[in-house]
């Protein structure tokens, strides 16, 4: 009776601790460019808005943010027939493969100034009104926050959008400000959408 009780309390916790959470999480796919082709390490591409509702505007782009002497804010173009600068994309730890939704992702432009440390997308936080990104790393931004975490592609109904998690897996949308040169990019409650558009 006892080893049969046994068996059971532990198929149980076998179900429980590797079966269960499968049910519950949030299913990877592949990202797809805007002709259905999966995306993946070593392509470069570009970002096309495709939420009709929100004000029109063209590609991501590397800018001054008013205080740095540096082009180090991503922001979003108002002119809609501007591509944008290119995009790479590679899951965390890996340089090659394809790119899957859900995924810790390092985001990094192409295009790279000689004044940065980096073309690496991060999330600052100063005197802006919201937490914004940037590239680069803590010398690219004296006095101020760097904020821990990383950031995934998330499917939005037929577009996609950017979200950044902190350390403690909280998410948040990464949508646009207006500031005196364009719409950076922020943390949001409004996320930016988009379909990847692959470089020919």
């Amino acid at each position: 009776m006892k080893s049969t009780l046994s068996f059971t309390l532990s198929f149980f916790l076998l179900f429980i601790t590797n079966f269960l959470p499968l049910a519950f999480s949030v299913p990877h796919e592949k990202v797809l460019d805007s002709n259905g082709f999966p995306i993946s390490s070593s392509g470069e591409y570009y970002i096309k808005q495709l939420n009709p509702q929100a004000p029109s505007g063209g590609g991501v782009e590397l800018d001054f943010d008013g205080n740095s002497e540096c082009q180090v804010a991503v922001r979003q173009n108002y002119n809609q027939s501007f591509s944008g600068q290119y995009l790479k994309f590679n899951t965390q730890g890996s340089s090659s493969g394809a790119i899957f939704t859900e995924t810790p992702l390092e985001i990094t432009f192409v295009y790279e100034p000689y004044c940065a440390s980096s073309s690496k997308w991060v999330v600052v936080g100063d005197s802006f009104p919201a937490k914004w990104v940037a590239i680069g790393d803590a010398r690219d931004h004296p006095r101020k926050q760097m904020i821990a975490g990383t950031f995934k592609i998330q499917k939005d109904g037929e577009a996609y959008k950017f979200v950044f998690c902190t350390l403690n897996n909280t998410c948040s949308n990464i949508g646009r400000m207006d500031d005196h040169k364009g719409r950076r990019l922020v943390l949001a409650d409004d996320p930016f959408n988009f379909a990847l558009v692959t470089v020919a």
